[in-house]
């Protein structure tokens, strides 16, 4: 992930708070890049997961995909860093010691493993190709981009005035190169102005047409100006063409929906629908998926537009940087969030110090037990703050202390620009100044400050919701998170891994108590854990009746469940509590430079460039491996049952300061 060698970093978490890490000089994005990992798939809200609509009337099963709701999100990811940042020095503060406040772990819930392997270390995602992400889809099959082409049946459908020009010289050498400068958002709002000299109808049409072939994200109109005639060619993205959108003719016997795989490099799914969004001049919300992709991977996955046609999105790959897309067809349907069966990872561990032995103990053990199936770091947040007070003090109705908790001061990782507003809040409690100090006033600071400016202090759960959705739900789950793996964690600890007399297993979708004669017919594999909730039951043993005293030492009723705000009710949902991998493989590769990518990606395979050729004798060694996994699961943590290390930031950075003393 990171761009030099660290000799013990492996799998740290992607965030799920809205408040961003600011890293403070390279050394420290080293370190962050290196402890950053998510697994792939699902929605970002704003820290990276999408939730589960907690107003379902059936207590949500999250690894059964007929109740399967937006998966949250996985592990794909790390801190959103590019490999060429260089970041600014922060008052001289190491990352190490804005991280002491950080969580760990235990802090969590995190505390048991299923195997009895000894541990190694290793770097996880190095290099972000080190991480690579293919969807399944729902009939099973793993999502490949392998074809650029156009669907041979719907070039008859194209209409006469799409076709490309014949002449490809109309435009001059300077012309392309202003053009390409322009199509480079090198000046987004600017335009480009080509006189037509022989001005006729036939003339301005090929001039047009030779722009938009060979620009994509370019449009074009005809300008008068000074008596003569000039071909204006402006960007898609910029605020003149958004502001006009051009019809596109369709086909009445064409599906109205082209489904298309998404192949992309370094870059989050938002973004990546964002860019493509404004190449096309369409609303974000045209694009359906079935689940997010975070930014330090390589993923592939699928995507649905409604009535772009697959010509238009092939011109992209013209221009799109980091980003590809194909295997084009048009359905009947967008597609759903949770419509997917799961992902599958290849991940490359690299410097590792296990034997070979250890590492096939390591691996067999995941292969055949599994891992338990706890919530991951990310959906804790980073700082001092986690998202888990915050869902806490919401879950009480305390609203003065939801603001506090996500505006007051806190010491950690901070953005200036953050730090400035919170100390504007604490000197002031005026909203409107501590909004002046924010750059962008979409993050959750701002949005919270834009409400309370507009509906005051004493109107605090009206002002909150100017906050997403998303968002404000990622609070009220990240307890509930919290609070799942604690139990599964005392459950682990009380029972080992066998099915007892009052653990809870699903019919269908209902949850039901064992006997102690049905145990002796059940794995831990079918044993499911509650999130809290009032459409849930709980294990009759003494683990279940744990809920009510860790919720009450919350000062919270676990028979009130319902919230006077409905979308803070928790129906609660059920979760396996361990997750046996599926298509499990690994080797023990040897290599002699850490700069080359040790995985063949879909795009180098179109591009017919050679696989990746390993030393035998080569001084480093990197662990391979191959898994599957349901949506709804980490693969963090099926990477932290291999390493057998905490996956925090914190720790990690600890880890890696040490080294470097």
């Amino acid at each position: 992930m990171a761009e030099s060698e660290l000799p013990s970093v492996h799998a740290g978490e992607k965030r799920s708070c809205p408040e961003e890490v600011e890293d403070a000089s390279s050394n420290k994005q080293r370190i962050k890049n290196e402890l950053t990992s998510v697994h792939a798939g699902e929605k970002r809200s704003c820290p990276d997961e999408e939730v589960e609509e907690v107003s379902s009337k059936k207590p949500r099963i999250e690894n059964d995909q007929k109740n399967e709701a937006p998966p949250h999100q996985e592990e794909a990811e790390g801190l959103e860093v590019d490999e060429s940042e260089q970041d600014e020095e922060n008052d001289g503060e190491t990352f190490a010691d804005m991280m002491k406040h950080g969580l760990t772990e235990v802090d969590v819930g995190i505390l048991k493993y299923v195997s009895d392997h000894e541990g190694f270390s290793g770097i996880l995602k190095e290099r972000y190709s080190d991480f690579v992400v293919h969807e399944i889809n729902k009939l099973g099959k793993i999502v490949h981009l392998d074809d650029l082409s156009i669907p041979a049946d719907a070039a008859e459908d194209v209409p006469e005035t799409a076709e490309l020009p014949q002449d490809t010289d109309v435009l001059t050498e300077e012309q392309k190169k202003q053009l390409e400068e322009l199509q480079l958002f090198r000046n987004k709002e600017g335009s480009v102005s080509i006189q037509v000299v022989e001005d006729t109808k036939e003339k301005r049409t090929l001039v047009h047409k030779a722009i938009k072939t060979q620009f994509p994200g370019l449009e074009t109109k005809t300008e008068e100006k000074d008596g003569s005639k000039f071909i204006v060619a402006y960007h898609a993205a910029g605020k003149k063409a958004l502001g006009a959108p051009r019809k596109h003719f369709w086909p009445k016997n064409r599906d109205t929906f082209c489904h298309f795989v998404l192949y992309k490099e370094n870059k989050d799914t938002m973004d990546a629908i964002n860019v493509l969004s404004k190449f096309l001049r369409l609303r974000p919300n045209m694009f359906s998926y079935m689940g997010t992709k975070d930014k330090r991977a390589i993923t592939v996955q699928e995507i649905a537009v409604h009535k772009i046609t697959a010509e238009r999105l092939q011109h992209l790959n013209k221009c799109l940087i980091n980003l590809k897309v194909g295997n084009f067809c048009y359905k009947n349907h967008p597609l759903k969030l949770g419509g997917l069966q799961g992902n599958h990872f290849t991940v490359v561990i690299r410097n590792i110090s296990g034997t070979d032995a250890q590492v096939n103990q390591a691996m067999t053990s995941l292969r055949q037990t599994g891992f338990i199936n706890y919530y991951g770091m990310q959906r804790f947040g980073t700082t001092a703050v986690p998202t888990q007070h915050v869902g806490r003090a919401i879950l009480k109705n305390n609203w003065s202390e939801v603001v506090d908790l996500i505006l007051k001061p806190r010491p950690g990782a901070e953005k200036e620009f953050l730090v400035r507003c919170r100390e504007e809040w604490a000197k002031t409690q005026d909203p409107e100044a501590a909004l002046k100090k924010l750059p962008n006033k979409r993050c959750v600071e701002g949005q919270l400050l834009r409400g309370l400016s507009m509906y005051g202090k004493k109107n605090i759960v009206t002002a909150f919701g100017l906050i997403p959705r998303n968002n404000r739900l990622m609070y009220v789950h990240s307890y509930q998170s919290v609070v799942w793996n604690t139990m599964v964690s005392r459950r682990i600890d009380a029972f080992g891994l066998k099915a007892v007399e009052g653990d809870l297993i699903l019919k269908g979708t209902t949850a039901h108590v064992l006997s102690a004669e049905e145990a002796e017919n059940h794995s831990i594999h079918d044993i499911v854990m509650p999130l809290p909730g009032y459409d849930v039951i709980y294990p009759s043993h003494h683990v279940g009746k744990g809920y009510r005293e860790l919720l009450s030492a919350d000062g919270l009723d676990i028979d009130k469940m319902r919230h006077r705000v409905k979308d803070y009710s928790l129906a609660g949902a059920y979760r396996r509590i361990v997750i046996r991998p599926t298509d499990v493989s690994w080797e023990v590769i040897n290599y002699d430079d850490p700069r080359i990518s040790l995985v063949h990606s879909d795009f180098e395979i179109l591009e017919n460039k050679p696989a990746p050729v390993f030393n035998k004798d080569g001084k480093y060694r990197a662990l391979r491996m191959e898994f599957s996994l349901p949506p709804s699961t980490y693969a963090t943590m099926a990477i932290r049952e291999v390493l057998k290390l905490d996956t925090s930031i914190k720790k990690q950075t600890q880890l890696n300061t040490s080294w470097f003393n």
